[in-house]
């Protein structure tokens, strides 16, 4: 059924592709749904419910919920909260926060998986930079992402950009990772690191590209509920995720409702 030429990473042919898009653009939808749905006084569960109404309305099935054990169809991590965030009817939204709203859906057994981080109000100008800091290193990560490049070509252009910017935290233990028929597949993809290194990438592989960027130290604690993620230093984070495939033409992003052509558009002028 797949081409395989390295085990490890699964390749798809153009059909499944396709396939994989259906589940990317139901992805891009729910959290476009959801970003106009974060106001102050919103709880995460309220939104969590809404992403799984909106998931299964469009005929897909919510990738996170039940997955070993996760008990919502949406990460939502607040502030310091880095990843993994569970849904809760108390954690409720307040001015001056930001949210990441991770958000994974499968259609036809074929999976997408995408993160934003929005801003709740009001936010402060610390903030504000390091939301736009994390999605355009994402979108340098993204756009290494060619045939021919190294695995670590996309590691390096995410940190490249971040430390570009500041004293940013770079998480380090999480990352991005290969996708296709499951959510999560060989091989990890983290956010920092050489260039050239790694599997050379070939047409039909897919990945869920992620990086996630603190405004203080990169260390983190993991939560005695087993899966939130939050910075040492009580500072927040940030956390943006796109799933793409390696195409001849460069990568076309899965779960950008345009494919990533106005982010690359930007990328080429600046």
């Amino acid at each position: 059924m797949f081409k395989r030429r390295r085990p490890a990473i699964q390749v798809k042919t153009p059909e499944q592709i396709e396939r994989m898009r259906a589940a990317g653009l139901l992805v891009g939808r729910t959290l476009e749904v959801l970003r106009e749905a974060v106001k102050p006084g919103i709880s995460t569960k309220d939104l969590d419910e809404i992403a799984e109404r909106h998931i299964r309305d469009h005929g897909g099935v919510p990738s996170f919920l039940g997955y070993h054990g996760f008990t919502g169809t949406i990460c939502a991590s607040i502030n310091e909260e880095i990843v993994h965030g569970i849904p809760r009817p108390d954690k409720i939204l307040r001015d001056g926060d930001v949210i990441s709203l991770d958000c994974g859906a499968i259609v036809d057994g074929w999976h997408g998986d995408a993160a934003i981080t929005v801003p709740v109000g009001e936010i402060t100008d610390e903030l504000r930079r390091l939301l736009e800091v994390t999605e355009t290193s994402l979108w340098h990560g993204l756009a290494a992402g060619k045939v021919g490049a190294r695995l670590t070509d996309m590691s390096h252009a995410i940190e490249s950009h971040i430390r570009s910017q500041g004293p940013y935290g770079i998480v380090e233990g999480y990352g991005g990772h290969g996708i296709g028929t499951e959510m999560h597949m060989d091989p990890l993809i983290p956010n920092h690191g050489a260039p050239g290194h790694g599997p050379e990438l070939e047409v039909g592989m897919c990945f869920a590209v992620e990086p996630m960027v603190n405004l203080g130290t990169k260390d983190t604690l993991e939560l005695d509920d087993g899966w939130t993620v939050i910075t040492t230093d009580g500072r927040s984070s940030a956390h943006f995720e796109h799933t793409f495939a390696v195409t001849p033409d460069g990568p076309r992003v899965l779960t950008a409702l345009d494919e990533g052509r106005e982010w690359f558009g930007k990328l080429e002028v600046g």
